[in-house]
């Protein structure tokens, strides 16, 4: 029940839903001084989530930097968050993959360069399944079609959420006898990582932050930056938001 209740206040939270009800509502009463300040309000904010240099101004400030490959030290695990591959389409013989391959990508470079010896894979098949397989079933297929060995590939495929893929991924290495108090590297899309930290300190895993998969850029001055509205910059803000939503409503749960 806490997972769709913050699903629905997420929704009411998105920068596309406050702009539509002020466009909405001032349109509606328009008659009134109110409501035109209402609408053109709404118009403004349009204009603002809109705006390219802004939201990635803002993802540039929320996304921590980046960390080189040589920086990081030797690890027996790597733990890799899923939420990557596309589950809405079914297929046995490849694995298609969204927004966020780098997760798993640069986990397997990692694994290539002897930084992690293992990888584990934790995500199931989360809140409204269409696939019958799990994203960890899914990605440990594409790693294996790579050519690394199915005895360095762990999954946890029963977890739904953040706070599930730490919980449970505890469970796992406790009861397959993996040693917890070691330090693992943590990874995921930058813009997830501090609410992925929160849950995993919170079960007392001690992890090593590896962020990838960048939303921001460098930053650029030129006119379509600065100027031109971009419906992409209106979804960066809706990521933001959500996951802004999504940490304050796991510390009200007590899972960060």
């Amino acid at each position: 029940m806490f997972f769709y209740l913050s699903q629905f206040l997420s929704f009411l939270a998105m920068p596309l839903t406050i702009v539509l009800i002020f466009i909405v509502v001032g349109a509606v009463y328009i008659q009134k001084k109110w409501g035109k300040k209402l609408l053109w309000s709404g118009i403004g904010l349009l204009l603002f989530f809109t705006n390219p240099f802004l939201s990635n101004w803002a993802l540039l400030a929320w996304e921590p930097e980046f960390k080189s490959f040589d920086a990081i030290e030797n690890h027996e695990i790597g733990i890799v968050l899923t939420g990557v591959t596309n589950l809405s389409k079914t297929a046995y013989d490849r694995t298609f993959f969204i927004k966020g391959a780098d997760r798993i990508t640069q986990a397997l470079q990692l694994y290539r360069m002897g930084k992690i010896k293992k990888i584990l894979i934790t995500g199931g098949q989360g809140l409204n399944p269409v696939n019958p397989q799990s994203e960890a079933e899914l990605l440990k297929r594409f790693l294996m079609m790579t050519g690394m060995p199915e005895s360095d590939i762990l999954i946890e495929d029963q977890s739904k959420n953040t706070a599930e893929n730490a919980q449970f991924t505890k469970a796992f290495l406790e009861k397959n006898g993996i040693p917890t108090d070691q330090k693992f590297i943590l990874i995921t899309s930058a813009f997830h990582m501090k609410r992925a930290k929160g849950c995993f300190d919170k079960v007392s895993l001690k992890t090593v932050t590896f962020p990838v998969d960048y939303y921001s850029h460098d930053m650029k001055f030129d006119p379509p930056s600065l100027l031109y509205p971009d419906a992409n910059s209106l979804t960066y803000w809706h990521k933001l938001f959500k996951e802004w939503m999504g940490i304050f409503m796991y510390k009200v749960a007590g899972y960060s």
